[in-house]
């Protein structure tokens, strides 16, 4: 620690100053300073905070704290004096020795320490930092790209002192008494005053600072009242400045506050129309990119926008068009992915042109890439911008059809180069594309995804999914009328249940065959032995999940319940192979055995069919002997499973959020004896996560870090997703028009069971408990509900009686107590 101070106050020789400031900070004067600070920064944060530290560490960290904290701050404060004097510091000492103060801010000894000094470096370091500089001017005109590229650049703000300055200009006033007031006093003052010391450029930094509290003065009943005057009196003049830079302000400002309710709604028709028109008209691009974001805020917490700016809306789209052309910015894509969806009927004759404008922008975007990340998040926004106008217009076959070519041209370039970055994004432009018909295009792309699959092997399998899945259920005839659709389906499924990837890929592959089942249902029985020996062969090998085991048995349970007599007949023809244990046997057993791993509605709704299937086939069915006294208390855990799973998807239909009124959240402040500790905490693991992610990257190791908060007394056993994600691939049986009903199907067969087979009626019932019992006897009442329901809905559809209050099944009934 006395080493790292000594180096921090160390003075630099004169005779750095005669080397240019861009090239001073890469001196080793500087560099040993910003190493010593970031490491001061990075103790502080670990092991110096009593609040945060591990148990073994907390001792420690209230000596470190009560030792070295004075020490520290003089070193850091004389730093910032230094800078208050227009003495040279680099800017990432700058940033870190701010990042340093901002930790002190929460800690009641250093704090203490520091808050004479607090209201001085806000005025005479942060406000500055915060003002436009001659740096920004110099930028703003020699290159305004570079200028916007700087400011929306995230990997800046790591290492950016004035993002440093933001954070702990929000940290002070939000965490500690008097600092927003006197704040505020400070910005009021520069605002107001006419001419004299302060100049535009401070206006910028006064209102800067503004904005950046928004929050905090939303929440404040004192602040949030006078907000409109804020802007009609300060912000809104600025529109019509001399100085760009000041216009752009006024734009960022309107953005901070574009979610506060509007006192007056002339106020809100004219923050639209001088939005719009700086985006419209403005000369400097820099302004036009703030007015564009402003707009998107506006468009985003403001209902009432949505109709101010329909007119425009046109003019508007072409503008960003034009904007994230020139600009390669993604935050315009963004407002474009906002304006698309809410104007879909106005844009719907420009759909083409916006579509044809992104995709030459991708292009120029990926030919001008030189690996920048900059590039990649442009390119992304982009893409997700070309699904949005998709989405938007998937209703109108015409003007598909027109946008598909353009979406080919572009997803054809990043499958054809091997632009794997893109996969996923060019994954979801296809499902786009088939989600309602396929063309024959499309039925070529199918053939290229063959392709890329063998040559990337299945790594990107779990991405094709979807688009896989429409192949399949959207035009069923045609995905039939060439084999080689199926060949390749099958080839896919194959590779990677044999490629031992042991990973979910396996159980989307698993799906898959399943899917393709239950769609093609006796249009498919002559490949059904290969279905069948593919995830026999995988079952005799080890598998860890019961996920997988489950989705491999379910394509047996759907190629059962689609014909029943083929499957048995498969398997005992591949009895030779097995001369010890029967297969079919085998199979039974381990489905009732593994019966709670099946989740989600369509797994349970699959294996009560199943098991209505092996007892509707009569004599011909296998030997049942050693799964009865288990088969129909399985059937009760997936019925007692099918009851939650309504529910819950009931509840989820159910769902519409209702905007909560936000009152007046004056949010505690400290007091100087108060640590802030919650807030640190979560901070603290975002922060290390971000980092260690971060750190690992640029060493080539791939990690991902996430924080996993849990209640240690939680038994996860008790933790059952109602729904499982892949329920999203469908098939006919989950269907809203479906008609075959799990519970009236199998009320139907036991009743029918009962005077047909009324030996194996009495072996299948006389195993149930009085629980039991019931359970059974409340299945067959709701399956009673069910059909009358079925009937009212079909007599109604006939055009017979009509009901003015749609007839619900009570999902949520509770019998009995």
């Amino acid at each position: 620690m006395e080493v790292l101070r000594s180096v921090m106050e160390q003075p630099v020789p004169e005779h750095t100053l005669l080397v240019e400031e861009d090239e001073r900070m890469e001196l080793p004067w500087w560099k040993c300073k910003k190493w010593a600070v970031h490491t001061l920064y990075r103790l502080f944060e670990r092991y110096g905070s009593p609040v945060n530290a591990r148990e073994e560490y907390v001792q420690f960290s209230e000596w470190y704290l009560t030792t070295f904290t004075g020490g520290i701050l003089e070193v850091l404060l004389q730093i910032l004096d230094q800078y208050r004097q227009k003495v040279y510091i680099s800017p990432r000492v700058l940033q870190q020795t701010l990042s340093y103060i901002d930790q002190c801010v929460s800690h009641a000894h250093s704090w203490k320490l520091l808050k004479p000094h607090m209201f001085a470096i806000i005025q005479d370091v942060l406000f500055p930092l915060m003002s436009y500089s001659e740096a920004d001017e110099e930028l703003w005109f020699s290159d305004p790209h570079e200028y916007i590229r700087i400011k929306f650049d995230i990997f800046e703000d790591f290492v950016s002192p004035v993002t440093a300055a933001q954070s702990l200009l929000l940290s002070c006033c939000k965490k500690r008494k008097d600092m927003l007031e006197r704040t505020m006093h400070l910005c009021m003052q520069v605002l107001t005053s006419q001419g004299g010391e302060y100049g535009p450029r401070q206006k910028d930094g006064a209102l800067h600072m503004v904005g950046t509290l928004n929050d905090i003065l939303i929440k404040k009943k004192f602040y949030k009242e006078e907000i409109d005057s804020l802007l009609s009196q300060y912000v809104f003049p600025e529109f019509h400045s001399q100085f760009g830079y000041m216009r752009a302000r006024a734009c960022w400002v309107l953005h901070c506050f574009a979610g506060v309710r509007f006192k007056s709604e002339p106020l809100l028709i004219d923050a639209v129309r001088l939005t719009v028109n700086a985006l419209l008209n403005d000369a400097e691009l820099p302004v036009k990119v703030e007015a564009a974001i402003a707009l998107q805020m506006l468009l985003s917490s403001q209902e009432k926008v949505h109709k101010l700016l329909e007119p425009q809306v046109k003019a508007v789209t072409t503008e960003l068009l034009h904007v994230v052309r020139e600009t390669e910015n993604d935050n315009i894509a963004n407002v474009l992915q906002k304006i698309v969806p809410l104007y879909t009927e106005q844009l719907m004759l420009m759909a083409y042109e916006i579509m044809d404008h992104l995709a030459t922008t991708f292009s120029k975007v990926i030919e001008t890439d030189s690996g920048t990340d900059e590039k990649a998040i442009t390119a992304m926004g982009l893409l997700n911008t070309m699904q949005t106008v998709l989405t938007a217009m998937e209703e109108n076959p015409d003007i598909m059809s027109q946008l598909e070519k353009t979406v080919l041209r572009v997803v054809g370039h990043i499958l054809h180069h091997n632009i794997i970055e893109y996969y996923e994004e060019a994954m979801t432009l296809l499902c786009n594309l088939t989600a309602k018909t396929i063309s024959e295009d499309m039925w070529k792309v199918l053939e290229m995804l063959y392709q890329v699959f063998e040559k990337e092997g299945f790594d990107y399998f779990t991405d094709m999914m979807p688009v896989l899945h429409n192949y399949i259920t959207i035009d069923t005839n045609a995905f039939l009328s060439n084999e080689n659709h199926i060949l390749a389906m099958f080839n896919m499924v194959k590779a990677v249940l044999n490629s031992d990837a042991e990973d979910e890929s396996e159980v989307y592959a698993a799906k898959l065959l399943e899917v393709i089942v239950l769609q093609c249902s006796g249009k498919i029985d002559n490949c059904l032995r290969s279905f069948v020996e593919l995830v026999l062969s995988r079952l005799t090998r080890k598998v860890k999940t019961s996920e997988l085991r489950t989705m491999l048995l379910q394509v047996l349970i759907a190629i059962m319940y689609c014909n029943p007599h083929l499957l048995f007949t498969i398997l005992d023809s591949l009895q030779e192979s097995v001369p010890n244990a029967s297969i079919t046997q085998h199979f039974l057993k381990q489905w009732v055995h593994d019966i709670d791993c099946f989740m989600g509605l369509h797994d349970r709704k699959l294996c009560v069919l199943g098991f209505c299937t092996l007892l509707e086939m009569g004599p011909q069915r296998p030997n049942l002997d050693e799964i009865l006294p288990s088969f129909l208390p399985s059937c009760l855990v997936l019925f007692d499973g099918l009851k939650r799973a309504y529910e819950s998807r009931a509840e989820v239909d159910d769902d519409t959020s209702s905007e909560e009124e936000d009152g007046d959240d004056d949010e505690e402040v400290l007091s100087s004896d108060d640590d802030d500790i919650e807030q640190m905490n979560s901070d603290y693991l975002v922060n290390l996560a971000r980092m260690a992610t971060k750190n690992t990257a640029q060493q080539g190791i791939n990690m991902t870090a996430k924080i996993e908060e849990y209640d240690s007394d939680d038994d996860e056993d008790d933790f059952e997703p109602d729904e499982t994600a892949i329920e999203c691939y469908t098939t006919p049986l989950d269907e809203s028009d479906c008609t075959i009903d799990e519970y009236i199907k199998f009320k139907n067969i036991l009743t029918t069971l009962s005077t047909s087979e009324p030996a194996l009626y009495h072996a299948l019932t006389c195993v149930l408990t009085d629980q039991q019992q019931k359970q059974l006897n409340t299945i067959f009442v709701l399956a009673d509900q069910r059909k009358a329901q079925q009937d009212s809905k079909r007599i109604e559809q006939s055009g017979g009686y009509s009901f003015t209050v749609p007839a619900q099944v009570p999902t949520t009934f509770k019998f009995g107590s």
